[in-house]
């Protein structure tokens, strides 16, 4: 009987949820920012692009040297693994090699291997790396590609992606596709300024990137990203529809009361509500799947939300402490079985080399608390009260489904926002970080994707 009332009320709602939230194609406006210190000057904005080189100095890293030397050790909880956070004895180790074998001089190098370029918008000196193909076939012209990372990563997330998707004949690919990659790095993230005022969102980021993107000269394009970079994507969607040829997403916020009631149906019920038996075996057990797994993995993004100078001071002055709270989340975030290893199975998918380099991205340019600042600018308010929360998205849409991804979002959720939902993907491995994890799969995708649109 209870199921039988559960499930009718659960189908009037749907009803009621369907007329009240038809289809609605509208736009975000595109309004304007200033974020620099001070007032906006009178004078017109330089809009030169310049280009850029990453550097480094002995007293750089003497002085990080001496940082990590200074660390006071706690010993961990006997058989505690990575279940009270980052394993003090496995950081040990990565504090050696830190210490004594990383080498961020060739790190700098290999940083240095594509392109970089400043150039300011609304006040801000913003960072891109702009990667073309080395050669184009006759008749093909290279498809611009905006590629945007997320918290706690970095433009270096996309380093083994790019090669796959600007020269994919080298790396057997086929060479239909052929992009030209811009990775910015989002305002307060590693070289790109921080806003000198309060109210820098996702919005206001996608509206920078838009005009980075017309100030390279491209007035169509793709764009493409996970967690913070699938919202300033989908803004971006949202601010200027017309000028995005598709939006490819390995991370999708779409999470809606009802769509979480539908779960508590299980199994018994999932294939009739529209969920297949994959989403179903990613999805549930509910409880454990979805609710503890949140609040196990959502700490950070409480204090981060609310009050995120306070812990990012401590984090700004301590190279060890900034290191164990970024790279626990390259832990739990990549498989969340993880946490039950000693060493979290951080180089089970990644080497301390590519560890450490986005860790030094953090630390050589101070940027933790601004980076920090971000949720704060987008959900200190609470959730579901900014415009674009509310919003459809009406643009060509593809999506990655990552097994490993904190959160598994089904199709039958993706189209409720993306209504033009092209393509839709459950990957054979992979994690939050796709294009650093499982590039060549997450580069497959999107060329799959595009290859839908370009038919249309």
């Amino acid at each position: 009987m209870w199921l039988e009332i559960l499930l009718a009320w659960v189908l009037g709602f749907a009803v009621y949820y369907w007329f009240t939230t038809r289809d609605k194609e509208e736009t975000l406006p595109l309004e304007d920012g200033w974020w620099g210190p001070g007032a906006r000057p009178s004078a017109a904005e330089d809009q030169s692009i310049r280009p850029f080189k990453v550097e480094t100095s002995d007293d750089e890293i003497n002085d990080l040297h001496q940082r990590i030397d200074r660390f006071r050790w706690t010993p961990p909880l006997e058989g505690s693994r990575f279940h009270y956070g980052f394993n003090s004895s496995y950081l040990k180790k990565v504090l050696s090699y830190w210490r004594n074998d990383f080498d961020w001089r060739k790190q700098v190098e290999l940083l240095n291997q594509y392109p970089h370029f400043k150039t300011t918008i609304e006040g801000l000196d913003i960072h891109f790396i702009h990667v073309k193909p080395p050669h184009v076939p006759t008749g093909c012209s290279p498809k611009p590609l905006l590629m945007v990372h997320g918290w706690p990563g970095s433009f270096y997330e996309f380093y083994k992606i790019i090669p796959l998707l600007t020269d994919p004949k080298s790396h057997g690919l086929s060479e239909e596709h052929i992009f030209e990659v811009i990775c910015p790095s989002i305002p307060g993230y590693g070289f790109s300024q921080a806003s000198s005022k309060k109210g820098l969102n996702s919005v206001a980021t996608a509206r920078i990137f838009y005009k980075l993107m017309l100030r390279l000269g491209f007035r169509k394009f793709y764009i493409q990203g996970g967690d913070w970079g699938s919202l300033i994507c989908t803004n971006m969607a949202q601010l200027v529809p017309s000028h995005v040829k598709g939006l490819h997403l390995n991370m999708a916020l779409v999470l809606r009361n009802f769509q979480m009631l539908t779960l508590l149906l299980g199994r018994r019920l999932g294939g009739l509500l529209g969920y297949t038996e994959r989403d179903m075996e990613l999805l549930l057990p509910a409880k454990e799947k979805i609710f503890y797994s949140l609040v196990r993995e959502s700490g950070y993004m409480h204090i981060q939300a609310t009050k995120p100078d306070t812990v990012g001071c401590a984090l700004n002055d301590s190279p060890v402490g900034l290191a164990a709270y970024i790279l626990e989340k390259f832990s739990t975030w990549t498989d969340s079985s993880f946490r039950d290893l000693e060493d979290g199975g951080l180089e089970r998918k990644f080497t301390l080399d590519e560890l450490l380099t986005n860790i030094m991205l953090y630390w050589t340019t101070g940027s933790i608390v601004s980076s920090q600042r971000f949720y704060k600018e987008n959900m200190g308010q609470g959730l579901m009260v900014h415009k674009h929360e509310r919003m459809k998205v009406f643009v060509p849409t593809g999506f990655a489904a990552f097994p490993s991804e904190l959160m598994h979002i089904p199709e039958k959720w993706m189209r409720s926002k993306y209504p033009q939902l092209l393509s839709y993907s459950y990957m054979a491995g992979g994690g939050h970080f796709a294009a650093f994890e499982e590039p060549r799969l997450l580069a497959q995708d999107i060329r799959k994707f595009v290859a839908m649109v370009e038919r249309q």
